[in-house]
């Protein structure tokens, strides 16, 4: 597995959040962002998730939208860091990681996420 520190990934994940566009950024709404080491839950192919997004997205929520507790979207480092051979690797990973989950925010489904390479 490739070694990086837990700042060094952190600083990664939030270079990825200040590439998404800014008019996008402006937009979400009560979500946090958060890195963890490992995930809990498996993928269909029973290793861990790479992210995860947990809430309600904007398409979803509806004039009795209030008093929740934000959107939750997590970050994995050791899967990441497992599945990649280069640090370039890993930039790339958390790129479309960060961004696969926070279009869920934004309410867009993995089949059109894997369909345009953010899958």
């Amino acid at each position: 597995m490739l070694e990086m520190s837990r700042e060094e990934f952190e600083e990664l994940v939030a270079e990825a959040l200040d590439r998404i566009p800014p008019e996008l950024t402006r937009i979400m709404n009560n979500v946090a962002i958060f890195v963890e080491d490992e995930s809990e839950v498996r993928d269909a192919h029973g290793g861990g998730l790479l992210g995860l997004y947990e809430g309600i997205p904007l398409t979803e929520r509806g004039d009795g939208y209030a008093g929740v507790l934000p959107d939750r979207i997590t970050i994995y480092r050791n899967p990441i860091l497992r599945i990649c051979e280069t640090y370039e690797h890993v930039v790339e990973e958390v790129e479309i990681t960060v961004v696969h989950e926070v279009a869920h925010h934004f309410g867009i489904d993995d089949a059109w996420l894997h369909e345009n390479g953010y899958g």
